[in-house]
C-alpha cells in the first residue's frame, strides 16, 4: 500500500494537469467577456448596485493605472499573481475618483479570448489601452519576453500586440501621437543588474523595436512621459534624476526630483512634473524651473501614478499593498 499511494496521487496529479491544460485551451477559443460594473444576476438580468452604496478594493499588485476621459474614471493595471504561480493572472479595474469600484474585472473577468500575463506600466491613445504585458516566467527555466498588449477603450477586447524578443520586459510605457511606443527597461534581472541593460525602446506601430537609448545616464530607467515638447523624460530608480532626451534619443537636460528610487512620472499641461519614489515613499513636485519639493510622504511602494484629471489628483498603486493612494493637487 505504500508504493500505490504515490503512484494513485501521481495519476490524480497528471490527469489534473491535462484537465487544466485542456481548460485553458477552451477558455483561449472563447469569444472575449468584458466585466459589467458592480452589481448582481438574477434570472439573467444584471442589476447595478444602487448609488448609495460604495465598494473598496478591487486591487492586486497593481502597477500603473491611466486615466480614462471618455468615462471619466481611473483605470487600474493589476499585475494579479506572479507568472510562476498563476500564468495569465492580469487584470483591468474601472475605479471612481473616490477611490470606489465601478467594474472589478472589466478585463479579466474570465480568460475566455484573454490573454494578460502581469502587466506593468500602461497608457491610454486612439481608443486603446496599451499595456507592457510579457510572456513566459512561469518557471525558472522559461524566459520572459516584452509584449505590449493592446485593448478596445470601448468594449475592452484585445486589440493587438506587438512582441519585442530583445527584451525580457518592459516596464512603463507612453505612447506618442503618431502611435509609437517608448518604453523602459529597467534590467534583465539579477542583484547586480548590467548597466548595458538600463535602455529606452523605440516601437512604432507597424511593430519595429529599437533602442534608443542605453547606458549612462539611465540608472535603473522606470517611469516614462512625453512633455508638452514632444520630449521623453525617464526618471530613474537607481538615482534622482529626471532625464529630458529628444525624440532622438539626445540628452537636453537633468532635473532631480527630492528623493531617489523613483517610479512614476506625470507632467502637467504647464510643465509641472510630479515623480514618485517607489523606494522612499514620497511625491516630488518639480516647477518648470527645476525646483523640487516634497508633496507627499510616507507611501509604501509608490508605483506608476497617474493624473486623475476629472478630480486634478494623482492615483499612486502601491504594489503589493494592493491598494491606491490619492493626493489631491487643489485648484
Amino acid at each position: 500500500m505504500k508504493y500505490l499511494i504515490p503512484i494513485a496521487l501521481g495519476l490524480i496529479l497528471t490527469s489534473s494537469t491535462l484537465v487544466h491544460a485542456q481548460s485553458a485551451a477552451n477558455q483561449s477559443e472563447q469569444p472575449f467577456e468584458a466585466g459589467q460594473p458592480l452589481g448582481v444576476m438574477v434570472d439573467g438580468n444584471h442589476t447595478p448596485i444602487s448609488e448609495n452604496v460604495k465598494v473598496y478594493g478591487a486591487i492586486v499588485n497593481a502597477e500603473s493605472c491611466s486615466y480614462d476621459e471618455s468615462r471619466d474614471m481611473i483605470v487600474a493595471v493589476n499585475r494579479g499573481a506572479n507568472q510562476d504561480e498563476a500564468p495569465n493572472d492580469g487584470f483591468i479595474s474601472l475605479i471612481n475618483h473616490d477611490g470606489s469600484v465601478h467594474t472589478a474585472r472589466w478585463i479579466g473577468l474570465n480568460r475566455n479570448g484573454l490573454v494578460l500575463n502581469q502587466p506593468f506600466g500602461s497608457d491610454i491613445h486612439d481608443g486603446k489601452l496599451y499595456v507592457a504585458d510579457r510572456d513566459g516566467g512561469t518557471d525558472e527555466n522559461t524566459p520572459t519576453v516584452s509584449v505590449i498588449r493592446m485593448f478596445d477603450m470601448e468594449t475592452g477586447a484585445p486589440a493587438g500586440e506587438i512582441k519585442t524578443e530583445d527584451s525580457p520586459g518592459f516596464n512603463d510605457i507612453e505612447v506618442a501621437s503618431d502611435g509609437t511606443v517608448y518604453a523602459t527597461q529597467t534590467s534583465t534581472g539579477g542583484p547586480n543588474p548590467d548597466p548595458s541593460a538600463f535602455r529606452v525602446f523605440k516601437v512604432t506601430p507597424d511593430g519595429t523595436s529599437t533602442v534608443l537609448i542605453e547606458g549612462d545616464p539611465l540608472n535603473l530607467p522606470n517611469g516614462i512621459a512625453i512633455d508638452n515638447d514632444g520630449n521623453l523624460v525617464v526618471v530613474n530608480i537607481g538615482d534622482n534624476k529626471v532625464l529630458t532626451f529628444s525624440p532622438d534619443g539626445e540628452l537636453l537636460k537633468t532635473e532631480e526630483a527630492a528623493q531617489a528610487g523613483s517610479d512614476g512620472i506625470v507632467i502637467m499641461e504647464d510643465g509641472t512634473k510630479y515623480v514618485s519614489s517607489v523606494r522612499e515613499g514620497g511625491i516630488s513636485r518639480i516647477s518648470p524651473d527645476g525646483t523640487a519639493e516634497l508633496i507627499a510622504t510616507g507611501i509604501p511602494s509608490a508605483a506608476s501614478m497617474c493624473h486623475d484629471a476629472g478630480a486634478n489628483q494623482l492615483v499612486i498603486p502601491m504594489n503589493p499593498n494592493n491598494a491606491l493612494a490619492f493626493v489631491p493637487l487643489g485648484n
